[in-house]
């Protein structure tokens, strides 16, 4: 699979750009993978209630030449993932609460897990690189990301990276006109399609900034116009039909940005056992 994504992965990441008639394949293969792998088009387009025509129009959306090649992609991912294989659901029960939090686990080290797969390693060592010589670097998100960015914020400027970011959308725009070309933009969003920080891209190219993208989807319009990407998984929807971001894997990026760097850069440690130093007294 292109990017080690797997059809899961790429079902996720389109998610919201499919039609209805396609979000009624997807959720049936999101539930249902075993017995996909045994069906024929036309049993899909029966238990789906999406006739054959959307199914391979949605094959081709999940770049799949068809629908059996969808099929043996699935099959070949359950096989290789049966070495680790731990009986789980997509089931959260009050009533079960000892399988419930497996199930939960399960799908969060999955999460985990694809999101490093899918990190093209040339990419993040230029990344790595710009971020160490950065004048500065700016977390941009809204919405339920902004927990992210504060906390990339407060992890870079611990290590010597002068970083800033804002739970106010306008406030982020407006540093962006003041940054240059040797600053960096973080973009972090979940669809990659947000109109208020793809101004902010578009204002931070418009600079001669770098930009760089952590989405769930790399062809979304953020992570087109930012020079470097970096793709999120998520299992969300297997647990909730409406909403399914997790800040988990975002967080996960922005660790690993962060430890490739304190373990990369002069002068971490230094500035590190400072920040210590300084909070010291507000301690019990």
């Amino acid at each position: 699979m292109e990017n080690n994504k797997t059809i899961l992965d790429i079902i996720f990441a389109g998610y919201d750009d499919f039609f209805e008639a396609e979000k009624k394949i997807a959720n049936y293969i999101i539930n249902n993978k075993e017995k996909v792998i045994e069906m024929t088009i036309a049993e899909l387009s029966l238990v789906s209630g999406a006739s054959e025509a959307t199914i391979s129009r949605f094959c081709k959306k999940c770049n799949m030449k068809g629908f059996h090649h969808l099929k043996i992609s699935l099959a070949k991912e359950i096989v290789e993932a049966q070495d680790d294989f731990v009986p789980v659901s997509n089931d959260i029960d009050e009533q079960n609460i000892g399988q419930s939090l497996q199930n939960i686990l399960a799908n969060k080290i999955e999460e985990l897990k694809q999101t490093v797969t899918m990190i093209n390693e040339e990419n993040l060592k230029e990344i790595l690189v710009l971020l160490k010589n950065a004048r500065s670097i700016q977390f941009a998100a809204v919405g339920n990301t902004i927990p992210v960015a504060l906390d990339g914020t407060y992890k870079f400027n611990q290590i010597g990276i002068p970083a800033i970011s804002s739970t106010i959308w306008e406030t982020q725009l407006a540093y962006t006109f003041n940054l240059t070309k040797t600053d960096v933009v973080i973009v972090i969003s979940n669809s990659g399609a947000s109109k208020r920080l793809m101004s902010v891209i578009e204002a931070a190219n418009e600079k001669g900034a770098t930009t760089l993208a952590i989405t769930n989807n790399e062809l979304s319009p953020i992570a087109k116009a930012s020079k470097y990407h970096i793709t999120t998984s998520t299992r969300e929807k297997l647990f909730m039909d409406e909403y399914y971001f997790s800040r988990i894997s975002a967080s996960m990026v922005i660790e690993i940005l962060y430890l490739f760097l304190t373990v990369g850069k002069k002068d971490v440690y230094e500035n590190l056992s400072k920040h210590e130093q300084s909070i010291a007294d507000d301690k019990i």
